[in-house]
């Protein structure tokens, strides 16, 4: 590795050993570690946010298991090439074939025939593909092909992840371990990278440079934010646009102000972030920021992805403009999102709790004898489709997630519940 190489590059890990998080896939007994160590591994889809070590992971993998790597980017790569890497490995014969790796950087930017044309050989066994990603593969990998491989999610990097990373460059990399660095404080330099190791160490050589030839460096939280200030636009743009402007965009959207909620959209947009990017964005903020106020959110914000999808650009950003403005002017409530959020909290807090024996399903006569099913009344029997049951466990009954906003729909529904069940969800 040179030195005119960017401090990320230089710090690149040589080995497992080396990599710094992701310990829920690599310490001793995980999953993905159990696969390593047996030297057989599955075609898998790594995901997570930029910065995390997808790459460098895929790397360490095929290094590790020393195999043959051949790597393509979905962003310059389509199906020829594809398949001249498949043809190249089964040209190699038996000894090409028993370990080749295909890596795919940014697989999610593959599209359906180029998805299509690694089946065959992801099933034959003559490639194990390793894709990187930081779309939710459920929305971006095809079925098929997502069928075949296995999901690891990489979590972003710790603070303390952030932190041991910073020493280690010191102590390591050929060209700072020759000036005396003293990090006195950090917090700065860790909030900028936003949990993304790549983006700390660009930060933290820029601010580095800023020093000149200077041999004895002190690094602050003042420093670092007088130095990024001047020197931060200088480097990943488009990490920039991806994380803080999505950012900025759903708050002004959730914060009712269309103006400014279009004038993010319109910086994304001139940054050439994907369109279908900010239309499942528009999809999540309809329901966790509106949801019950206005039911038909969802229904526009859904229909605007699948017209961004057969439009695209250019003409699609008319089509996110007017779902964003609709969305920012919107009535406001959050009542179903924080419902299952407390619903959740209590499956993690109560566990496993057995389903009422009057609700439970009783296909055999042995489930009849037990019980499956008695006592069931079945709410279309009854007056306006109503009776009062209990449908939660019994630990638990009672219970009430929903609390409705000031929102006039929310309202309704509360006054509903209230009727229906008079007391038994009151606060």
């Amino acid at each position: 590795m040179t030195v005119q190489a960017p401090l990320a590059e230089r710090m690149r890990p040589n080995t497992l050993d080396e990599y710094i998080g992701q310990a829920h896939l690599l310490q001793e007994g995980a999953s993905l570690r159990r696969a390593l160590d047996a030297g057989m591994i599955p075609s898998m889809i790594l995901w997570g946010p930029p910065g995390v070590g997808k790459t460098t992971l895929a790397q360490l993998i095929t290094k590790h298991l020393k195999r043959t790597v051949h790597t393509l980017s979905a962003i310059s790569s389509g199906v020829k090439d594809v398949r001249e890497v498949i043809q190249k490995v089964e040209q190699g014969g038996m000894f090409d074939q028993s370990g080749s790796i295909l890596f795919i950087d940014e697989i999610h930017r593959f599209s359906k025939a180029q998805q299509d044309s690694l089946l065959g050989a992801v099933e034959k066994g003559t490639i194990t593909l390793i894709g990187a990603t930081t779309e939710n593969p459920s929305f971006e990998v095809i079925s098929a092909l997502l069928s075949r491989c296995q999901v690891y999610t990489l979590k972003e990097h710790t603070k303390e992840d952030l932190q041991l990373l910073l020493e280690k460059s010191i102590l390591k990399d050929v060209v700072l371990k020759t000036k005396k660095i003293s990090l006195k404080e950090t917090t700065s330099l860790i909030a900028l990278s936003g949990g993304d190791a790549r983006k700390l160490l660009n930060v933290f050589e820029i601010i580095i440079s800023s020093f000149g030839n200077a041999s004895s460096i002190e690094i602050t939280d003042e420093v670092v934010l007088e130095r990024a200030q001047q020197s931060l636009s200088k480097y990943d743009k488009n990490g920039e646009q991806h994380y803080d402007i999505i950012s900025a965009f759903i708050k002004s959207i959730r914060g009712s102000d269309p103006n400014a909620a279009v004038y993010w959209l319109a910086r994304m947009i001139e940054g050439g972030e994907d369109p279908k990017f900010i239309a499942r964005r528009l999809i999540i903020s309809a329901s966790e920021d509106i949801g019950l106020a206005n039911p038909n959110a969802l229904l526009i914000a859904t229909n605007c992805f699948s017209a961004v999808e057969v439009i695209g650009f250019p003409e699609s950003r008319i089509i996110l403009s007017q779902c964003t403005i609709y969305l920012a002017n919107s009535p406001k409530g959050n009542a179903a999102y924080m419902a299952i959020n407390k619903a959740q909290e209590e499956v993690k807090r109560s566990g496993d709790l057995g389903v009422p024996l009057p609700l439970r399903n009783a296909p055999t006569k042995l489930m009849k004898e037990l019980g499956y099913g008695k006592g069931y009344k079945y709410s279309h029997s009854y007056p306006e489709n109503f009776v009062d049951q209990e449908f939660l466990p019994e630990e638990i009954k009672n219970t009430n997630f929903f609390d409705a906003g000031s929102s006039p729909k929310e309202q309704e529904i509360a006054q509903k519940i209230e009727k229906l069940w008079k007391e038994k969800y009151k606060k």
